[in-house]
């Protein structure tokens, strides 16, 4: 079931973000330090406490099939997000970051991720409603993506410029060393960047990477467009104090590519089933939609997500407590 969305609650709803984004920033910016695990703690709580309000209110005021949907594809969305962390480590290392200037890094970061995201879901949005044989691609690229992540053995710990980075570099000065907390300089009359601004152009293009399966992701869950942004940015919004909080325990989440690679691969047949459903390709019985394929409730979606979380974290932090006795 799709929400009517009025114009001014689509306003309302990007004003608020743009609000709490201005105020973290504003804090990030004038206050800059080191973020402790009671800080961290404190905002990633108000943020989930945010996204608890908005799905009682999706519930509330339009249905409790979108309050579902809502919440299977934020948990969706924060477990795949998970990852992203991974990467920020090794970027934030790389470019040695110093620990006062690591929140403004990550929250930058996360802002040109969000306006990135948000063009991918309109155009996978529009996409979607204007061709059913979209949910055949998103389905099988996750179920593809699923397997590669089941076969994954390791890791990789290195950190290799993207293409967006390489093109900074090729085409700006960039000054060696960090300038305090500045993004842009001045030597000698002509305008330098520093690197604290290609390191949150790296963190910001690095999520791209992870949206290109995690949109398609949510897509499996509701095809309403308010609900995929609103629970991707309530997932980034939390994403950076989730950094300070376990960033160092995430080498413990040994099982967590074969978590998330069962959460696709359910979405992905998901996707297909749906796709089957909606069936308008001429070679697939005969043009028409194909009737007896089991339809998949919200309840067992969000059952499967928040089950396979709960499975994978216990076994992850069961596994490595063994190892280290």
């Amino acid at each position: 079931m799709l929400l009517q969305v009025p114009g001014w609650l689509w306003a309302a709803t990007i004003a608020a973000l743009i609000a709490l984004l201005a105020v973290d920033l504003t804090l990030a910016v004038r206050r800059p330090h080191a973020v402790g695990v009671r800080e961290a703690t404190a905002w990633l709580v108000f943020y989930f406490g945010l996204a608890v309000i908005f799905a009682v209110g999706v519930w509330y005021f339009g249905s409790a099939e979108s309050g579902i949907d809502f919440v299977t594809g934020y948990l969706t969305e924060y477990s795949l997000s998970v990852d992203n962390l991974f990467v920020f480590v090794v970027i934030l290392s790389t470019f040695a970051v110093p620990a006062v200037h690591q929140q403004r890094v990550l929250l930058f970061g996360i802002v040109i991720a969000l306006v990135l995201r948000a063009a991918l879901i309109f155009i996978g949005g529009a996409a979607i409603n204007q061709f059913s044989w979209v949910f055949w691609i998103f389905g099988g690229f996750l179920v593809f993506t699923a397997v590669q992540l089941a076969r994954q053995r390791e890791t990789s710990h290195e950190y290799q410029e993207g293409a967006l980075v390489r093109l900074l570099r090729r085409r700006f000065r960039v000054t060696e060393d960090y300038v305090g907390g500045r993004s842009l300089v001045r030597v000698d009359g002509k305008l330098w960047l520093t690197p604290m601004f290609v390191v949150m152009v790296a963190v910001g293009s690095a999520d791209l990477l992870f949206a290109v399966d995690s949109i398609p992701a949510i897509y499996g869950i509701t095809q309403d467009t308010y609900l995929v942004f609103a629970a991707n940015a309530f997932a980034l919004l939390g994403l950076r104090q989730l950094y300070f909080l376990i960033g160092h325990l995430l080498d413990r989440l040994v099982y967590l590519s074969y978590g998330l690679a069962v959460i696709l691969g359910f979405i992905g047949i998901k996707l297909v089933f749906h796709a089957l459903k909606k069936n308008e390709l001429p070679f697939i019985n005969s043009g028409q939609p194909v009737t007896w394929v089991p339809e998949i409730s919200n309840w067992l979606s969000l059952g499967v997500v928040a089950g396979v979380l709960v499975v994978t974290a216990v076994a992850s932090l069961v596994a490595t407590r063994r190892r280290s006795v």
